[in-house]
């Protein structure tokens, strides 16, 4: 077994040599998840709108679901579509099993319910009478709705900012669907748990330096947009 200070200088040494096999989980790991999350917030962003700005029987109990949906674990979406996925399944026709399209569908349901739900609360926050206003003044409901989002749009970028930080770190979902095979559907969580689970930690601990820049990219570019927008001419 390494010891720590070796693991850590060949997690550099894996970085900046560019090291095939490293790159090559942390492409799939990005790629999959940037996918999940491109095509669930449109209609999450839709979802949580029609939450925050319509009135339908069922609303607050759609709502509720929502929130109570952000607690599920991630190993229970996976498992709930592998047993969907699988040959005995009702959907093993489609054999999706152990892709990166079952990667992205496991993903696409982690981050929907948080983006609907961060979505609803920045919505629900903005100034009602700007959607009023674009009504009265005759503009079409889309475009009333995308001067909405605009107002909101600080709330929603944090919305899109929790979704892929929650999905690009899980790995119960992506291991059971996945199957964590090398250069097929092996990403960054579930390489840090083989590698892990094998006494080897360079390499984990080269993916999770990647995990943490990421998250410190993302909440930095989070903030110097928030801070733009409390700049007042």
């Amino acid at each position: 077994m390494e010891s720590l200070t070796e693991a850590s200088y060949l997690a550099l040494y894996l970085l900046f040599s560019g090291d095939s096999a490293l790159w090559a989980i942390i492409w799939i790991s990005f790629s999959v998840s940037l996918r999940a999350i491109l095509l669930a917030a449109p209609f999450a962003l839709l979802t949580a709108f029609a939450l925050a700005y319509l009135k339908f029987p069922g609303r607050r109990l759609a709502i509720a679901l929502f929130n109570t949906a952000l607690s599920i674990p991630a190993v229970v979406v996976g498992l709930t579509l592998y047993l969907l996925l699988s040959r005995a399944g009702p959907l093993g026709d489609w054999k999706l099993l152990f892709t990166q399209d079952a990667m992205i569908i496991g993903q696409f349901l982690l981050c929907f319910p948080i983006l609907v739900a961060m979505g609803h609360t920045a919505l629900q926050a903005s100034d009602r009478r700007v959607w009023e206003t674009a009504i009265t003044l005759g503009a079409a409901p889309w475009r009333a709705m995308l001067t909405v989002v605009h107002e909101a749009r600080f709330g929603l970028v944090a919305a899109l900012v929790a979704g892929f930080g929650r999905i690009i770190a899980e790995v119960g979902s992506s291991m059971m669907v996945g199957g964590n095979i090398l250069n097929v559907t092996r990403n960054i969580p579930t390489a840090i748990a083989l590698e892990t689970s094998r006494g080897s930690f360079a390499q984990g601990i080269a993916l999770g330096v990647v995990l943490l820049l990421l998250a410190l990219t993302l909440n930095l570019t989070l903030t110097g947009i928030q801070g733009r927008g409390d700049i007042r001419p």
